[in-house]
């Protein structure tokens, strides 16, 4: 009896190979026949399921915001079970820096999309992602929910301040991975915004000998 194909799980292996081959390459030096090779399939699968590069691209991109997700999810596990908007916050934030290898690859493949959507006319003509204000969207949420709790000063601009970690946050981590500063300093440089921005609650601020 022939082996039943999982048509999902065929496609997020070839989503997978593309993701390894860019974060290694860069998704500009990235063709179909090597990411069947990286896949250990053949360049004939890759176009049953894709067609055209550009159809890889977009399904490459979903798979790997789906990642990405998976990512934040994990770091809010950790935290426990009510994390809270700050910690919600840098989990977010935290999980696009590349400090480790995971972190890397997204940042160097996202960042890899976002440069070839200028002169790339397919992925121009395409929303670059499904929600692209989604992180934005999502962080200023949580920036107004932790003002309506008192957690931060009462006149803050969520969404600007939520503007203005996520660009700090793509820029730093940009700084990483040319080698400019190490990811250390970096989530130094991000927990002294979120503290300017996020009042001590009661514990923290016992802790801290600001009570």
């Amino acid at each position: 009896m022939p082996k039943r194909v999982d048509h999902e799980e065929r496609r997020a292996q070839i989503a997978e190979a593309l993701i390894r081959v860019a974060g290694r390459r860069g998704l500009h030096a990235v063709g179909m026949r090597d990411v069947a090779a990286e896949a250990g399939v053949s360049l004939r699968l890759v176009q049953y399921y894709f067609e055209t590069k550009e159809k890889l691209l977009f399904h490459g991109l979903q798979h790997l915001t789906d990642r990405f997700t998976a990512r934040v999810g994990a770091r809010l596990a950790a935290t426990g079970p009510e994390p809270g908007p700050r910690a919600t916050a840098e989990a977010l934030l935290l999980a696009s820096l590349p400090t480790d290898e995971e972190g890397r690859t997204f940042h160097l493949v996202y960042s890899s999309y976002a440069i070839l959507s200028v002169t790339d006319e397919a992925l121009a003509s395409q929303p670059f992602v499904d929600h692209p204000d989604a992180a934005e969207n999502a962080l200023t949420g949580l920036l107004e929910q932790a003002r309506e709790a008192g957690l931060t000063a009462p006149d803050i601009d969520a969404r600007v301040e939520a503007i203005s970690l996520l660009a700090m946050t793509a820029t730093m981590g940009t700084s990483i991975l040319v080698g400019q500063r190490d990811p250390e300093s970096a989530v130094a440089v991000l927990h002294h915004h979120l503290d300017r921005i996020f009042t001590p609650g009661p514990t923290q601020a016992v802790a801290t000998g600001r009570a």
